[in-house]
């Protein structure tokens, strides 16, 4: 995974407003490499603190990262048994949003 590819996805992720989530499967598919979605995880494990990566979890929309909870909650999203409640209706798709 080179460097170029993480700063899409870091760059694609700080566009996520607050309040709301996306997955790593469309951040994948708006940097490119539609079948990527493992590498975007991998390329949030080590952001900068100013990427909001609590924001990016699973297309199913449970928490890849329980810690993340709280942060998220923190935003107004209800999260209950690490699901994000409502999560078709928090979703930010960035192929349609940008």
């Amino acid at each position: 995974m080179d460097e170029i590819f993480k700063q899409q996805v870091w760059e694609i992720t700080k566009l996520v407003p607050k309040g709301r989530v996306t997955s790593y499967g469309a951040i994948a598919k708006a940097v490119g490499y539609p079948n990527h979605s493992r590498h975007v995880g991998k390329a949030m494990g080590g952001c900068p603190k100013d990427v909001p990566a609590h924001r990016v979890i699973s297309s199913s929309g449970t928490l890849s990262v329980p810690e993340f909870q709280e942060k998220l909650e923190a935003e107004g999203i209800e999260v209950e048994n690490f699901r994000i409640k409502n999560f078709k209706k928090l979703f930010w798709d960035p192929l349609q949003e940008l």
